[in-house]
């Protein structure tokens, strides 16, 4: 079932222009009975869990540390700091918008990282509670709405702050959230902004792993876990996998074609994680989140897209 919503939902944003990645879940929200009771509700629970992790380690399939080294030192380390610096950003506000730490990293990574894809991966290191898919669906739906319409204003932005090809790039790869949004923004303006543009973004990808590796490491020392949950492993399998492909794929020894089916299952597994996420999701307990997440959420795309603005202009 959870396949035939995400199915449904990529047929949808191929034709109407809306990302797939909300089409399923809002339509996995809209069948959420299937994931409360009934024959489908240790399948949803199987999409929500092990394809969500198997679609991210496939995403390392699409790393290329080499093709990134070409941007150069300062462009990494801009967009490194801008990653650590945001979700640095979202622990340190969001007592003030009455969140505590798990919702905020949460967050924080997703904007910070690569959107939907990042909060999914955090969301499954992160010590469980009775809210802990009504958060990480709030995330999803909020970080690629915004991711949407950085999409459509990012680019205007760049032609009025006159960025170059190449500085428009790095604004658009290092702030939206989503891949998919990076690319189309790119490549409205220029093919080297496009191609700059998904370069910068794979670097926020990249640090997908390192970022769960410490989370990991800092929750299994310090954070105060409900009775009978076991603490996180240091490094979970799926960020291993993860790795072992960005490596590989590094070395030239993963034959192209293999990267393209890995890159689309990657896709299609995540997109029917998120639909089965959708699936256990009630509505009446998302819409308890309320506005101050809104604004947290919306502080924290700001604050990205400052911090690189910043970095550019002092890099020019």
């Amino acid at each position: 079932m959870a396949v035939i919503v995400a199915i449904t939902a990529k047929f949808l944003a191929e034709h109407y222009g809306t990302p797939a990645m909300l089409l399923a879940l809002l339509l996995g929200i809209a069948v959420n009975f299937l994931g409360q009771e009934g024959r489908t509700v240790p399948g949803v629970a199987f999409g929500a869990r092990s394809l969500l992790r198997l679609g991210v380690a496939f995403l390392g399939a699409r790393i290329s540390f080499d093709l990134m080294m070409g941007l150069g030192p300062s462009v990494i380390l801009l967009v490194v700091a801008g990653v650590v610096a945001t979700i640095a950003f979202g622990l340190a506000v969001s007592r003030f918008f009455g969140h505590a730490w798990r919702f905020a990293f949460l967050t924080a990574g997703s904007v910070a990282i690569c959107g939907a894809s990042a909060a999914m991966a955090i969301s499954a290191i992160l010590p469980r509670d009775e809210r802990s898919e009504e958060r990480l669906i709030f995330t999803v739906m909020g970080v690629t709405i915004l991711s949407t319409l950085a999409m459509i204003l990012y680019p205007i932005a760049v032609s009025a702050l006159d960025l170059s090809e190449v500085q428009g790039g790095v604004f658009l790869g290092g702030t939206i959230h989503d891949v998919a949004q990076v690319v189309g923004a790119g490549f409205t303006i220029s093919e080297t902004t496009g191609d700059t543009a998904t370069l910068v973004k794979l670097i926020r990808v990249a640090m997908l792993a390192p970022v769960v590796l410490v989370a990991s490491l800092l929750i299994r020392r310090f954070a105060t876990l409900p009775s009978g949950e076991n603490s996180p492993p240091i490094l979970p399998g799926f960020v291993i996998g993860f790795l072992v492909l960005a490596c590989l794929n590094t070395l030239h020894l993963v034959p192209a074609f293999v990267v393209d089916i890995l890159s689309t299952a990657s896709r299609w597994l995540l997109l029917t994680a998120i639909a089965a996420v959708g699936m256990k999701t009630d509505i009446k307990q998302l819409l308890k989140v309320g506005g101050a997440a809104i604004a947290l959420l919306s502080f924290e795309t700001l604050f990205i897209a400052l911090f690189i603005l910043a970095g550019i202009k002092l890099l020019s």
